[in-house]
């Protein structure tokens, strides 16, 4: 699985070295400041990339002695400076543009730097849906925020293009800048999501609430099983990573002996395994009688 992965990010960076000299060439024909814009982004790509390629490589470590919960966090960690290198991208972008707002600048060769700036468009478009496609069959937030920071990326390269056609007919040259600024907003915008989510993920927020559904009906039917003998409270979930984490505790009669407590922990941990493949779950055991088995610890 994590060759897998490391293979989708290799292709990001062949990408992203394909696209930024298509698109500096784009703009060497043109002397736009948006296909400018948009040849910066892609330095930011490589760099994410790179970011993304030692995020999965150290995510991939085993358990050890300083790391006993694993290394998974590190693809959060790699998201977050992502979403920061989208936002100084898009900064950048900005501080190139607005002197032109001012003192607009006669394109060149309009007309074939828009066409390498389309086929270097294309190419990051395809490669984006892979890696997204790939993050979430894979359920890695390094290789979908990498897919989604190319497709801002394609739709940066979109608005330009569709800007500078404008341009080529009339000449308004002051769209051209105009344009690099809007695509610095919605840059801005992806950034600021991404890092958000990335804040999620270290913070240990709950897993979805549609995935806390599928949770709870796997452990009732459990307790449907064991002819409602057990009771279960208490649960916590979180995400690290592509692996999902849930604890709970367990109710059983006291006079049970701990085989028989025992059995039903493995069933609830096998019906949660099979609702979720990469689940770790812990499962605390306590006398249903006891009345201090009824609180929750964390309330």
């Amino acid at each position: 699985m994590d060759n897998i992965k490391l293979k989708f990010i290799y292709l990001s960076l062949a990408t992203s070295f394909a696209t930024i000299t298509l698109k500096t060439v784009a703009f060497l024909l043109t002397g736009s400041v948006s296909l400018l814009s948009d040849a910066m982004e892609s330095i930011v790509n490589i760099i994410a990339a790179f970011t993304a390629l030692i995020a999965l490589r150290i995510a991939a470590r085993p358990p050890d002695k300083t790391h006993q919960y694993g290394h998974e966090k590190a693809e959060f960690l790699s998201s977050a400076i992502e979403g920061g290198l989208i936002l100084v991208a898009a900064f950048a972008i900005i501080n190139q543009a607005i002197p032109r707002l001012f003192n607009p600048k006669e394109l060149e060769s309009l007309g074939w730097g828009l066409g390498v700036s389309m086929v270097a468009t294309l190419l990051n478009f395809i490669v984006a849906r892979t890696l997204i496609t790939a993050g979430r069959k894979h359920d890695s937030i390094a290789l979908e925020a990498d897919g989604k920071h190319l497709m801002t990326d394609v739709i940066t390269s979109v608005g330009v293009v569709l800007g500078l056609l404008v341009v080529l007919p009339t000449n308004w040259l002051i769209l051209d800048p105009i344009i690099a600024i809007l695509v610095a907003c919605n840059i801005v915008f992806e950034g600021g999501k991404l890092i958000m989510r990335s804040v999620d993920g270290l913070m240990d927020k709950t897993l979805p609430e549609n995935e806390i559904e599928r949770i709870n009906k796997a452990i009732n039917e459990v307790v449907k099983a064991s002819n409602e003998q057990i009771v279960f409270h208490n649960l916590r979930t979180r995400k690290s990573g592509g692996f999902r984490f849930a604890d709970l505790h367990m109710l059983t009669p006291g006079n049970w002996s701990v085989q028989e407590a025992h059995q039903w922990t493995e069933e609830i941990e096998k019906a949660l395994r099979q609702e979720f493949s990469n689940i770790r779950v812990s499962i605390h055991e306590e006398p249903i009688e006891d009345p201090r088995s009824h609180s929750d610890s964390w309330s």
